[in-house]
């Protein structure tokens, strides 16, 4: 039997919480149109340490997506590097799983069981049928799919079909889960439920997670360290820990600051220096 991570399942951190999991080093992507030569992001550096919530926060347009695309392996940088656990990427591995935000990543003609075995036997994560469905149905149970095991995607709900990928996800046990906008196309009520319910996953098992978001209220909610970009070409105009606030936090004026400071960030250029804490990890 394949040996899994842990006294019980989920995706554990490190043991050495203090050294960085993933770095990312003075990083420059770029991307070619039939017309131009695109550079996604310029010179952007990060450390993520094990049990992060890390936010890469910014308009549209920043590299958000194309950084994360860099760490799990599909881009390679032309300047900089990135490196897992010390190794530097180089290509795709099942220990960066990703969770995209469209609904249709799952196979079709599968069940939701189904959808996360297959995952489980492709990264080599088992070595029998009943360890498979074992695990698929615990991370099941978790997301609170129970019941829906034998069901096609096609008969799910947005918020559903968002579930069963985080599922396979976390099912997998990677040493960091790579979320690219995963609740952006939910409906407002959906996408709150989706965003307590990822952090009641989190508080169960603390696996690492990169999130990228456009939303600020999102960012606050969800990360516990978040890296704020600038617009096109991405780069890193600050880093604020967000330890002390979550969705209880909303609406009240301890929320509401922060949330401007960053608004203040984007889109007018100015950082209050005593809420922003470049590279603090609380």
């Amino acid at each position: 039997m394949a040996k899994r991570n842990g006294s019980a399942a989920g995706i554990k951190p490190a043991a050495d919480t203090t050294q960085p999991i993933l770095n990312v080093d003075g990083v420059t992507l770029q991307y070619k149109t039939k017309e131009h030569l695109i550079t996604a992001t310029y010179r952007v550096g990060f450390d993520v340490y094990p049990a992060d919530r890390f936010v890469l926060l910014g308009p549209s347009g920043c590299g958000k997506s194309t950084l994360l695309k860099g760490i799990a392996g599909y881009m390679k940088p032309v300047e900089g590097a990135i490196r897992l656990k010390g190794r530097e990427i180089s290509e795709p591995g099942p220990d960066r799983v990703m969770v995209f935000q469209e609904f249709d990543q799952l196979l079709p003609w599968k069940t939701v069981k189904q959808n996360i075995i297959f995952a489980l036997h492709n990264g080599g994560k088992t070595d029998t049928a009943a360890e498979a469905e074992e695990i698929a149905m615990e991370y099941i149970t978790k997301v609170k799919l129970t019941g829906f095991e034998d069901t096609f995607p096609h008969m799910l709900s947005g918020g559903m079909k968002q579930r069963v990928a985080i599922a396979r996800g976390m099912a997998m046990e990677p040493d960091v889960l790579l979320m690219d906008e995963p609740f952006a196309a939910l409906d407002a009520l959906t996408r709150l439920q989706m965003q307590k319910e990822l952090l009641q996953l989190w508080e169960d098992t603390h696996f690492t997670v990169l999130f990228v978001t456009h939303s600020i209220e999102e960012a606050l909610i969800v990360g516990s360290r978040i890296l704020v970009m600038s617009p096109h070409p991405g780069q890193v105009k600050a880093e604020l820990n967000a330890h002390h606030l979550n969705h209880d936090n909303v609406g009240d004026k301890k929320f509401a600051k922060v949330q401007q400071h960053i608004h203040d960030m984007l889109f007018a250029d100015r950082i209050l220096e005593e809420d922003v804490q470049p590279g603090a990890r609380g």
